[in-house]
Formats: structure tokens, C-alpha cells, sequence
């Protein structure tokens, strides 16, 4: 028997979705989203130029790696708290459990200020990416009660164009304030930051329909996770992320070190981090546009396939020039790979998301949870491999692309039979 799609919410003015656009706009609830999934993102990349203080700080100067653990300890927070917020959220709504998440951000970020030694600031970063976990999946449980289609992919875009600016700022912000207070100050932003979207967040109505609230028992709990884990296009594309933010990951977490050290830039480190941020957020804003004409399907194949061209052509670039090509052109080739990201994140979530509207919350969790655990340890494997030069993150971008590209396409056969196989039963139905 063909698999049966979870109907999406409903697309009218009925239920959850009129409510968030009549009270806040498009325009500014598009913000309010995106503003409240950057401050994951501004718990990473604000602290980035700061690391060569951290590092003569808590004496790491002889393992200049050893910062990444900043970062990887942040993302495991961060995935690890997705399965909790979700499932609470299909039961409690969103508003309450983004504030929740909210709260355990403010005091990750105060631990963090306070932190005297570097395994205290390691655990402090693990409460901070658990607070972070409660606006990345929320936000994504919100977008889904609000659109569907198109509509999501397109309205996915715009959130994530306006959370890309976050990168382009947050690493000039980060040492300007590191200047002149120190890295304390730096995370004390953050601190900041957090308060002004708890205050703004209370504009933000409840969007989950009251018919999707599902009871926080484990037999639920479950069947809402079962419901996930058997949609094969949500399964299939979820992976087709993870293995994109692998190599995402990493290149994050060893932007300061192959900027810094492999090309001898740390000065301009800001600018340069900032400017390729940028290339994303313009991307995103022309991944709207496209994904209206095109389709999110055909245009993230399409794009994967020109992704896996640019990255065979840096790893080429790579093992020609001993891992240090010129810097004009490795910054031109990670113009085309970011610029790919760009378009295939957004895509690529709104399509998972698609089949999963009555449990949006738990289909949030799990495929955030997948995608940014999964993808840290695939991150953490490339950042292990760093040897002064960017061959490792070469490979990983053209052997993460091509598992993105296989499972991509698995996801879609899958889909493409359901569909004929639901024809076919409906022509049946009809016939008898």
C-alpha cells in the first residue's frame, strides 16, 4: 500500500497560520524567526576572532586546535536539545518552549563570562548550545504551521537570508568589542542579544492548531517520531543535509585557522568571513525568487550537481598547488560552494519538512537533531584532518556533496513512485 503524506495544516485563514501574519506581517515575523535563529549562530561566530585570546587565555597556544572544541561542544548542545523542545512543543506551543529556550541561552552565555577555566567554559558552551537548540527547532516548527509547498521553501529562504547576516557582522562585532574589553565582553553580547529577542518575542502569537496538540506521553512521543522516521522523502532528505552540514561544520569551526595560518589573512580574518557570509545571504534572497520559477525539487538538483563540479574543481585546485593555492582563487571556488549551501539549506529543509504537518514540532527536533549531531561528527572528522592546508576540506566537500547528490536522488525516487502509486489507487477507486 502506498505511503500516505501527513496532511499539511490547513492554507487558508483557518487555524494556526492567519494569526501569526495579521498580528506581526510577513515582514516582521520573517525577522522575529530569523532573528531568533541567529542567535545560534551568533553563539559561533562572534567568538571566532577572539579564539588567538582564548587560546593565551586558558594556555592552548601549543594546540591551536583545541578552540574547535568551543564550537563542537556548542553543536552537540545544540542537537541534543532539539529532542526535547519539539515534542514539547506539539503539546505546549511554541511560544512558551521558545522562551524556555530563550532562558537556557542567557545562562549558557552568563556561565560562559564567568567561566575561570576551559573545561568550565567547554560545559558552559554545552548549556548555551542546549539554549540555542529551543529557537532552531521552534522556528522551523513555526515556519511549518505557517506555510507549505512553495510557499515554505521560499518563506524558509527569506529566514535564512536574514540569519546569514548574522556571519557577515558577527565577526567584525567580535573584534571590535574583543579590542576593546576582551573576550568576556564578547560573550557578554550575546548576553545582550538574547534579552532584546525575549522582549520582541512577545509579539509572537501561538501558531500551533490547537487539532495538532498531542499529549506528552512516550506512546505519542514515539508514534509522532515513527511518523517521521517512516516518511522516506523526510528521511532521505534530513541525511542529504547532514552530509551538506558535515562539511558546513567544519569549514566554521576551521574558517579563523585556514584563513589565519594556511594563508596568513588573521588580520583581515572579519572581512573576509563577513564578505563570503554576505555571498550566502544573497544567495538565500535569490534562492526566493528562484524556488517560485523553478521549484525547490528541480532547482536543488540542479544546484547539487553544480556543487559537486566546484568541489572536484578546489580539490583539484588543492592537490595542484600542495593544499595552499592562491588566495584570490580559493576564495573564488568557495564563492560557488557557499553559494551552493546557500541554496540547497532552505530547499532541502522545507522538503523534509513537507509530509510532516500534524507533528512539525517532533519533525523539527528529530531532523535538527540528525542534522546537527550527525553533522558535527562528520565536521569533527574533517577538522582532525587539518594538516596546514585545505586538501581535507577539499575531499570532505566533494565526498559529502556526492553522498548528498545519492541520497538526494533516493529521496526523490522514492517520492516519484509514491505519488504514481497513489494514481494508481485513486484510478482503481474509480474504475471499481
Amino acid at each position: 500500500m502506498a505511503h500516505q503524506p501527513v496532511p499539511p495544516p490547513p492554507t487558508s485563514t483557518e487555524g494556526a497560520r492567519a494569526p501569526a501574519l495579521r498580528r506581526l506581517g510577513r515582514v516582521e515575523l520573517t525577522a522575529l524567526l530569523a532573528m531568533s535563529m541567529a542567535l545560534g549562530a551568533l553563539g559561533i561566530d562572534v567568538l571566532l576572532p577572539v579564539f588567538p585570546e582564548l587560546r593565551e587565555t586558558f594556555g592552548l597556544v601549543a594546540d591551536p586546535n583545541a578552540t574547535a572544541q568551543l564550537i563542537t561542544t556548542y553543536f552537540i548542545g545544540l542537537a541534543a536539545g532539539q529532542l526535547v523542545y519539539g515534542p514539547v512543543s506539539d503539546r505546549y506551543g511554541r511560544r512558551p518552549v521558545l522562551y524556555v529556550g530563550y532562558v537556557i541561552y542567557l545562562l549558557g552565555a552568563v556561565l560562559s563570562v564567568l567561566a575561570p577555566t576551559f573545561e568550565l567554559l567547554l560545559l558552559a558552551r554545552l548549556v548555551w548550545g542546549l539554549g540555542a537548540a529551543g529557537p532552531r527547532s521552534i522556528v522551523l516548527a513555526i515556519i511549518r504551521d505557517t506555510w507549505s509547498g512553495d510557499r515554505m521553501a521560499r518563506a524558509m529562504s527569506f529566514v535564512m537570508a536574514v540569519f546569514i547576516l548574522v556571519p557577515v557582522v558577527a565577526p567584525t562585532l567580535g573584534a571590535v568589542i574583543g579590542d576593546l574589553g576582551g573576550w568576556r565582553w564578547v560573550f557578554g553580547f550575546c548576553v545582550a542579544m538574547a534579552l532584546v529577542m525575549a522582549v520582541w518575542g512577545l509579539r509572537l502569537p501561538e501558531t500551533l492548531d490547537p487539532a495538532n496538540r498531542r499529549e506528552l506521553r512516550w506512546v505519542h512521543v514515539a508514534e509522532a517520531g515513527r511518523t517521521v522516521l517512516s516518511d522516506r522523502r523526510t528521511v532521505g532528505y534530513t541525511l542529504a543535509m547532514t552530509a551538506l552540514y558535515g562539511v558546513f561544520t567544519s569549514w566554521i569551526a576551521s574558517s579563523e585557522i585556514i584563513i589565519s595560518e594556511t594563508f596568513g589573512q588573521g588580520e583581515r580574518f572579519p572581512l573576509i568571513f563577513g564578505a563570503l557570509a554576505g555571498a550566502l545571504g544573497i544567495a538565500m534572497l535569490a534562492n526566493a525568487w528562484l524556488v517560485e520559477r523553478v521549484g525547490s525539487r528541480r532547482l536543488s538538483w540542479i544546484v547539487l550537481r553544480g556543487y559537486v563540479v566546484v568541489s572536484a574543481l578546489l580539490l583539484v585546485v588543492a592537490l595542484a598547488t600542495d593544499g595552499v593555492p592562491p588566495f584570490w582563487l580559493f576564495v573564488t571556488v568557495m564563492l560557488g560552494i557557499l553559494g551552493s549551501h546557500a541554496l540547497l539549506i532552505p530547499n532541502l529543509n522545507s522538503m523534509a519538512m513537507e509530509p510532516m504537518g500534524s507533528v512539525a514540532g517532533t519533525a523539527a527536533a528529530v531532523t535538527g537533531t540528525v542534522q546537527i549531531a550527525v553533522g558535527a561528527l562528520l565536521g569533527a572528522l574533517l577538522d582532525r584532518a587539518f594538516d596546514g592546508t585545505i586538501t581535507p576540506m577539499a575531499v570532505g566537500f566533494l565526498g559529502y556533496g556526492v553522498l548528498a547528490v545519492l541520497l538526494t536522488r533516493w529521496a526523490r525516487y522514492v517520492e516519484v513512485s509514491a505519488e504514481t502509486e497513489d494514481v494508481r489507487e485513486d484510478a482503481g477507486q474509480l474504475a471499481r
